[in-house]
């Protein structure tokens, strides 16, 4: 089969979108499959060409750095044509997925939707215009309501999803709810984290990670927040926050403002490849995240063997089980985070089992196959 996938975010920037669109790419084409991804292009490296990877002409979002819009005309049509793609699959909502939508509608060619973000969430972080923000967030529901309409088939990447995007586009076609599946033999219990715990200095302590982009959306603050009353109950531990993002030097900030400069360790961009030796380093794994439809490095972190302290909201409590793979807290409480993550960090041996077995259910391979059986009906139709 021959595959398109059409996504608004692409590298060099790195999210759960992106993760989920190489990692899918990776697979269906370990399959048999035939794959070429549609993204915008990064003004800064305008010319560069990559193998399966079509550059759809883009500006920056100067209101977000690392996204691009690209609003220009392109041949996207003509390429799908010329290409003999058999399903179009959009990974957003921007507009290379409108470009998906209407080179579907041209061609005459089904396609299915995976939706990623809860975008009209970002508003009031990422406004781009000085408009009343709850106008804004109406319009873009409307707008929403009328895309999922449009799409033959919606994947959804949790239950929790399913539930709102039920109640925001009623009418949505929903294929399957199929998260992005975690790669178990890539993440794994016995991969030695200690290269990592030299290199940063963390022999002889509890190491609490936490992997994403820095940005207002992922709630970093309550972790921060949350950590000086960790150390009072163990003052070997050490919060390790993995990525990079828009918020840096306001955390950077926050950590000096609460005395935690050499408590918490801030590693920024880490290769793709060198992430299953951090999540090895650590002793647990930590999200306060409200955004998450989803939350790959939850599952990332269970295929490791990792017990995770998660906000009990949206997706994550659907990977998350109380006292059995980890705790659930309050996104907003800082005491409850704490105290999820103390309990982790006890419980951390007794966990580990648990949490690679729930991992194991959503397995790259066992998510693929659910995907291809989407793309066969919708094809088959």
């Amino acid at each position: 089969m021959r595959i398109a996938l059409f996504t608004d975010s692409y590298l060099p920037t790195v999210d759960g979108v992106v993760t989920s669109v190489l990692s899918t790419r990776r697979q269906l084409e370990a399959h048999g499959h035939e794959v070429v991804v549609f993204a915008p292009e990064d003004p800064r490296r305008r010319g560069t060409h990559e193998d399966g990877t079509v550059y759809v002409r883009a500006k920056e979002f100067r209101h977000y750095p690392g996204y691009r819009l690209a609003m220009f005309p392109g041949r996207e049509v003509d390429l799908i044509k010329d290409l003999g793609i058999d399903v179009i699959h959009i990974h957003g909502v921007g507009f290379v997925g409108i470009k998906g939508l209407w080179a579907s509608w041209q061609a005459k060619i089904p396609r299915v939707s995976t939706f990623h973000t809860m975008i009209h969430d970002t508003l009031a972080f990422y406004s781009p215009f000085g408009l009343n923000l709850h106008l804004l967030e109406r319009g873009l529901r409307f707008y929403l309501k009328i895309f999922l309409r449009k799409t033959q088939g919606v994947v959804v990447p949790s239950r929790a999803i399913l539930d709102e995007i039920m109640a925001l586009s009623p009418r949505a076609n929903i294929a399957d709810v199929i998260p992005t599946g975690v790669d178990p033999e890539r993440f794994r219990p016995d991969i030695s984290g200690q290269g990592i715990r030299t290199k940063w200095g963390l022999n002889g302590h509890d190491v609490v990670l936490h992997v994403g982009r820095v940005a207002p959306e992922k709630n970093l603050t309550t972790l921060i927040h949350a950590f000086p009353r960790i150390l009072e109950q163990n003052r070997d531990t050490k919060l390790m926050i993995v990525g990079t993002g828009p918020y840096m030097e306001k955390y950077y900030d926050l950590v000096a403002r609460l005395g935690l400069s050499g408590d918490v360790i801030f590693t920024g961009f880490v290769p793709d490849a060198d992430l299953p030796k951090y999540y090895a380093a650590a002793d647990a794994f930590a999200i306060a995240s409200k955004f998450e439809t989803q939350g790959l490095v939850v599952l990332e972190a269970l295929a490791s063997g990792r017990p995770v302290a998660g906000a009990n909201y949206r997706a994550i409590p659907e990977f998350v089980r109380e006292g059995v793979n980890g705790a659930l807290f309050d996104p907003n409480d800082v005491r409850g985070c704490a105290a999820a993550i103390l309990r982790c960090l006890r419980g951390r041996d007794s966990m580990q089992e648990a949490a690679r077995e729930v991992a194991l259910d959503y397995s790259v391979e066992r998510c693929t196959r659910r995907l291809e059986r989407v793309y066969e009906r919708l094809v088959a139709a």
